[in-house]
């Protein structure tokens, strides 16, 4: 069986949009997200700013000595909804298979697209040439037999790129590509697939099965099937939401349990709100903590039962922080999360055998 994927994801989003918006910012390093002065991060910034090796997730402290004439702007969450509705009503027009992973990106399966062009390639020109004309707006496409490869692609030539890799390609593709491109692999695992010799496609696929499970669990053999370019995840329209979570980032580094705790109930209280609202009930609890040296853990536990309420959350929570060095050492961000929710039945399509092009 061979698919037509596509994975389209906006440039820069929230900062383009804001450009758009306000053209005093056209050109400019912009950054969205929270003030330097308030110990806030960064959401994501403009490529203006990104030559100063500012990238999103980074504090905004941190950005502003990276580049002092930056300009900071508060994110407008409902402006990027808006915009992303706009995009998601374009996909629609080229497939009914659209699995959205954020407000600006999205996974397309176009073997059978509505507008009955044959051609994946024509297809993805064709919706980044809508969103432009729509919405004033860049995005980078992949194009590729399966998500893998798509979503890997589709970051290569940005801004505004097209990367179309085709089945005879894939397995070329990914021997070259650098192991912190691979998408699944964060920090800590790239390093320690480079502890074990591990830099590249190439030497990814010289692994055994055996081995890769060994070291990396589960995920050891995804990373043994996407090394030969083997993805078989379908593009799911009904994708579920799988965690609820809220966090905050300090004003102040603090290391008062009392403070902590009180903190805590109120973020476990904005959760359990969120999960009332979706009808929605976790049974697997997470604490997320991160230092004052930036160093962030998690502590997770699994309920008899699922659950949505704050008491009961916070009843685990306490205990997952015990389990932490929060008494000893300075804290500057909290989080609570509840995932692993009842399940409903996913939607399974079955596609035809078309030519690649």
């Amino acid at each position: 069986m061979i698919r037509k994927i596509i994975h389209i994801d906006m440039d820069a989003f929230f900062a383009a949009v804001e450009q758009r918006d306000n053209p005093k910012l056209r050109g400019l390093p912009v950054i969205v997200g929270g003030n330097p002065k308030s110990r806030g991060v960064v959401a994501t910034c403009s490529y203006e700013a990104r030559k100063y090796g500012i990238h999103s997730a980074m504090a905004s402290s941190r950005a502003y000595n990276l580049c002092p004439k930056a300009i900071f702007v508060r994110p407008r969450m409902e402006a990027y909804k808006a915009v992303s509705v706009q995009i998601r009503d374009i996909f629609q027009n080229y497939s009914d298979f659209v699995e959205p992973l954020s407000l600006d990106e999205a996974f397309l399966d176009v073997t059978m697209n509505k507008m009955q062009l044959k051609s994946a390639t024509d297809t993805a020109i064709e919706i980044k040439n809508k969103i432009l004309s729509e919405t004033g707006l860049t995005a980078s496409a992949g194009v590729s037999y399966n998500k893998f490869i798509a979503k890997v692609a589709s970051d290569m030539q940005k801004p505004d790129g097209l990367t179309v890799v085709p089945p005879k390609a894939g397995e070329r593709f990914i021997e070259t590509l650098p192991i912190n491109k691979f998408f699944g692999v964060g920090k800590v695992t790239e390093k320690k697939m480079l502890r074990l010799g591990i830099k590249t496609g190439a030497d990814l696929k010289l692994k055994t099965k055996e081995f890769l499970i060994r070291e990396f669990g589960k995920a050891g053999a995804y990373y043994f099937d996407v090394a030969r370019g083997i993805d078989d995840r379908h593009v799911n329209p009904n994708r579920i939401r799988k965690s609820i979570g809220r966090e905050t980032t300090l004003q102040t580094d603090i290391s008062d349990k009392n403070t902590i705790m009180e903190i805590l109930s109120k973020i476990a209280e904005q959760v359990s709100s969120i999960l009332k609202r979706n009808h929605k009930k976790g049974v697997t609890v997470t604490l997320k903590i991160r230092y004052s040296d930036f160093k962030t853990v998690t502590r997770s536990r699994s309920l008899a039962e699922r659950t949505d309420d704050s008491g009961t959350i916070m009843k685990h929570v306490k205990e997952l922080l015990e389990t932490t060095d929060a008494d000893s050492k300075k804290v500057r961000l909290l989080g609570i999360t509840l995932s692993n929710f009842s399940r409903e039945t996913p939607v399974i399509m079955t596609q035809l055998k078309f030519p690649f092009y």
